[in-house]
C-alpha cells in the first residue's frame, strides 16, 4: 500500500478531515493523481453491497448474460451523478447536506434528512443480512445469531477512531480487492462463454419471460444508485486540498476527481458484472434458472463449481458487508452534521445506525424464516429506490445554480441530461415499487 500516502493525525470522520491531504499544484500530474485517488473507493463500496448481489444473481441465473447491459448502463448513470456530487463539494466547499440545509426551509430540510437517514438504515439492513448470511455459510451459525454478531462491527469502527482518512481508504481498497479477486478466480474456474458475455453488453431481447426481465432490470437500476452516496461523495472529496495554485486549480482538481470516480466505479461495475456472469455460467448454463437468492446460489455453487468456488463466494460476501459498514458510518456522520449541525463520535453513530437495522432484520428472519433473506434484501432496495429522488433533486438544483457554484455551475446540456436522468430513474423506481408491491 506504499502508493497511498498517509496523514498521521487526521481523525476518522470527514467533517473533521477536510483539507487533511495537501497537494502541491506544482507537482506532476501523476503525483497529484496518486494523492487524489481514494474518495471514489469509498463511494464504490455502496455499489457492491449484498442488495446488488441479490438482483445480479437472479438476473444471471434466469437470463444468462442478457441483462449485463443493464448493469453497464446503470453504472454509467451512477458515475454521472457521483461526479455531480463531487463537483458540488469541490466548487463550493460544502457537502450536499450543508448546501441543502442553507437552501431549503425547515420542512424541506427535515424531509431530506429523514429520507437520507432511511436510505442509510435500508442499506445497513442489507449489510446486516449479507454479513449474517456469510457467517452462516462460512461458519455454520444460524441467521439470528449471525445478525446479532454483526453488532460487533462497531468495534471495528471504534478501532479506526483517530486513524488517518488515508488508512480508511486503504482498508476499503483491500476489501474491494478481496471481492474482485474472489470473483476473478471463480469466473476463471467456470470459463464462461466470453463471446456471449460481450454480446450481453449490448441491449437485447432476452427472448423469454419478458415481464420478469423488465422487473429484474428495474431491480438492478434500483439497487445500483445509493442516495446517501451523493451526500458522502460531496464531503469526502474535500479531504484533498490543493495549495499553491492559481485560478485553474479547481478545474484541474475536478479533472482528477473525475478520473478517481470513473476508475473506482468501473471497478464496482466489474464486480457486479462478475456476479451476473458467474450466475449465468454456473446456474443458467446448467439449467438452474430459478436461483433467486444468495444462500441458494452458495448451496448450488459447491456441487457445480466445487468447494473452492463456494468458499470464495462466502469470503466475498463477508467482505462486501464489512466494507459497506465503514462507508455507511461516514455517510451518516456527514448527513447528521450537515442537516442538524450535530457531531457525535463515529462509534456512537455506528451504534445508532446498526441498532436501527438490527431490529427489522432480526424480526424479519425470526418471523418469516431463514429463507426470507432474499425478500428482505429486495425490500431494502425498494426503500433505497424510494429515497433516491429526494437526494437527486437538491443535487441537480445546486450544481445548476451559479449563486452556489459560480463559474463551475453545469451547462445547459448537462442540466438537460441530469433532469432527464432524474425523470427516468424516478419513473423506473415507481415501476419497481409497483411491481414488488403487486
Amino acid at each position: 500500500m506504499s502508493w497511498l500516502p498517509t496523514t498521521a493525525t487526521a481523525p476518522f470522520c470527514p467533517a473533521e478531515v477536510k483539507g487533511s491531504i495537501r497537494i502541491d499544484a506544482a507537482s506532476s500530474r501523476w503525483t497529484k493523481l496518486r494523492r487524489f485517488l481514494g474518495p471514489g473507493l469509498l463511494i464504490a463500496i455502496g455499489y457492491m453491497d449484498p442488495g446488488n448481489w441479490a438482483t445480479d444473481i437472479q438476473a444471471g441465473s434466469q437470463f444468462g448474460y442478457a441483462l449485463l447491459w443493464v448493469v453497464a448502463l446503470s453504472s454509467l448513470a451512477a458515475i454521472f451523478l457521483q461526479m455531480l456530487a463531487a463537483r458540488l463539494g469541490l466548487a463550493c466547499g460544502k457537502d450536499l447536506a450543508q448546501v441543502s440545509c442553507e437552501r431549503y426551509g425547515r420542512f424541506g430540510r427535515m424531509v431530506q434528512w429523514i429520507t437520507a437517514e432511511l436510505s442509510i438504515v435500508a442499506c445497513d439492513i442489507a449489510e446486516v443480512l449479507g454479513c449474517a448470511l456469510a457467517f452462516k455459510l462460512l461458519f455454520g451459525l444460524t441467521l439470528p445469531w449471525g445478525i446479532v454478531l454483526t453488532a460487533l462491527d462497531t468495534l471495528i469502527v471504534l478501532g479506526l477512531q483517530g486513524r488517518g482518512f488515508r488508512q480508511i481508504e486503504a482498508i476499503v481498497l483491500v476489501l474491494i480487492g478481496t471481492m474482485a479477486a474472489c470473483f476473478v478466480a471463480q469466473c476463471a474456474m467456470m470459463s464462461p462463454d466470453w463471446h456471449a458475455v460481450f454480446k450481453g453488453l449490448l441491449p437485447n431481447d432476452p427472448g423469454h419471460d419478458r415481464k420478469d426481465a423488465v422487473v429484474l432490470a428495474l431491480g438492478i437500476v434500483g439497487a445500483t444508485i445509493m442516495p446517501h452516496n451523493l451526500y458522502l461523495h460531496s464531503s469526502v472529496v474535500q479531504t484533498r486540498n490543493v495549495v499553491g495554485g492559481a485560478r485553474g486549480v479547481i478545474r484541474d482538481t475536478l479533472a482528477m476527481v473525475r478520473l478517481d470516480t470513473v476508475v473506482s466505479l468501473l471497478l464496482a461495475t466489474f464486480v457486479n458484472a462478475a456476479i451476473l456472469v458467474l450466475a449465468g455460467s454456473v446456474f443458467h448454463v446448467s439449467g438452474h434458472t430459478g436461483v433467486a437468492d444468495i444462500e441458494q446460489a452458495y448451496q448450488l455453487i459447491a456441487p457445480i463449481a466445487g468447494g473452492a468456488a463456494a468458499l470464495l463466494f462466502g469470503i466475498a460476501l463477508l467482505a462486501s458487508g464489512q466494507s459497506s459498514t465503514l462507508t455507511g458510518t461516514i455517510a451518516g456522520q456527514v448527513i447528521m452534521d450537515g442537516f442538524l449541525q450535530r457531531k457525535i463520535p463515529c462509534y456512537q453513530r455506528r451504534l445508532i445506525t446498526r441498532g436501527l437495522a438490527l431490529v427489522p432484520a432480526l424480526l424479519g428472519v425470526l418471523w418469516l424464516g431463514d429463507h426470507s433473506v432474499g425478500k428482505l434484501l429486495v425490500w431494502s432496495q425498494v426503500l433505497l429506490s424510494l429515497q433516491l429522488p429526494f437526494a437527486m433533486w437538491p443535487l441537480i438544483r445546486s450544481v445548476s445554480d451559479r449563486k452556489v457554484m459560480g463559474e463551475h455551475a453545469i451547462g445547459m446540456r448537462t442540466q438537460v441530461l441530469a433532469w432527464g436522468l432524474f425523470t427516468v430513474i424516478t419513473g423506473i423506481n415507481l415501476v419497481l415499487i409497483a411491481s414488488v408491491g403487486g
